[in-house]
């Protein structure tokens, strides 16, 4: 399933599942093509790189520092930051290469860019799909401005940003030319705890943004915070992929395991088909409806000629009878025939 078969149809559908492998191959490329073919097992429709170098992602005085989120490299003796950056890195010709495995596999793959030069070669060499839009550059719009110009799809993550910031990058691609959008609600804590993580967002921005599809970039643990997204109208999810939580690196503990994964595919499809139609309509049998049902029946025997009281009847299963909302209609009318106690009265029963 291609995102092209998402982008135009409104939110509600089968989610297109991205599998996150971001640094979770360690620099390895061999662990990149493991990565790839579970995904494609767990049935994700694309695996989803980061292009980022030590150059592309943080200053100098990032490095010197040598501190990073909760990780702080200061206090260790085995990497600096800019060696694991540089260690954990995808190069271009190593891009390409994961790009001519996933589609021998059959599964899209994409990046995300983080300066002009890798969006650049993401279009002009790797033929990604669509640009993936990180939450650190949704007010980058400079940056925005130059991506949208390419006219893929963007999928911007709105992790870190309020809605005027929401607003003001989606008129940024919009004045670009660019119209091909799909909204990714995202909270950037790895992982976040269940009440920050406002799945409610979803349906804001739904509202706010009827022309778009939403979908939900999510970094929770487990599978249930992305099903639950899916029912509330998720046309996305993406989801952090690893061979093994135990594995040392920056993602793989926030990460889904092969099992996890296909569960929020398998499980997605399920809501997807229980969600069914917001018209209201009766899906139940005609044998079911009749069984379960009720029909007025008599309290007691009548003889031939006498009138029906209210007292004289009651309401029991099975249907097929006079429907309950008929006793004001039954009351003083005569039956013309002997009839049993719990007799089911119909038409033919009366004058």
């Amino acid at each position: 399933m291609k995102l092209t078969d998402h982008v135009d149809v409104r939110n509600f559908g089968k989610p297109y599942i991205i599998a996150e492998l971001g640094s979770n191959h360690n620099g390895d490329m061999e662990i990149a093509k493991k990565l790839i073919i579970e995904a494609k097992k767990s049935g994700a429709d694309c695996v989803k790189f980061q292009s980022w170098s030590k150059e592309s992602i943080f200053s100098r005085r990032k490095y010197q520092d040598n501190y990073f989120l909760a990780d702080d490299y200061r206090s260790r003796n085995d990497y600096t930051l800019e060696e694991i950056v540089d260690e954990y890195s995808i190069s271009e010709n190593e891009l390409l290469a994961m790009k001519a495995f996933a589609d021998e596999v059959g599964i899209d793959c994409t990046s995300t860019p983080f300066n002009q030069s890798e969006a650049d070669f993401l279009v002009s060499e790797m033929n990604a799909p669509f640009i993936k839009v990180a939450s650190m550059d949704l007010n980058n719009y400079p940056f925005l401005s130059y991506l949208a110009a390419k006219q893929k799809t963007i999928v911007l993550s709105s992790g870190l940003s309020d809605l005027g910031e929401i607003d003001r990058a989606i008129k940024t691609i919009e004045d670009a030319g660019n119209r091909n959008i799909v909204i990714l609600h995202c909270v950037s804590t790895y992982p976040p705890a269940d009440q920050d993580v406002h799945l409610n967002n979803i349906t804001t921005l739904m509202r706010a943004y009827p022309e778009y599809p939403v979908g939900f970039s999510d970094h929770s643990i487990g599978t249930v915070i992305p099903l639950a997204a899916v029912a509330l109208g998720a046309c996305m999810i993406e989801k952090h992929f690893t061979l093994d939580k135990d594995m040392p690196g920056w993602d793989h503990k926030v990460s889904a395991t092969s099992d996890e994964l296909n569960e929020i595919v398998t499980q997605s499809e399920r809501v997807c088909q229980a969600l069914g139609s917001s018209r209201i309509t009766v899906t139940e049998s005609a044998e079911k409806i009749r069984e379960f049902r009720r029909s007025v029946v008599l309290t007691r025997a009548m003889r031939k000629g006498e009138r029906i009281r209210m007292e004289d009847m009651d309401c029991k299963r099975p249907g097929g009878g006079f429907k309950p909302e008929m006793m004001d209609f039954l009351e003083g009318r005569a039956v013309n025939k002997d009839l049993e106690f719990d007799h089911i009265l119909t038409p033919s029963d009366i004058d």
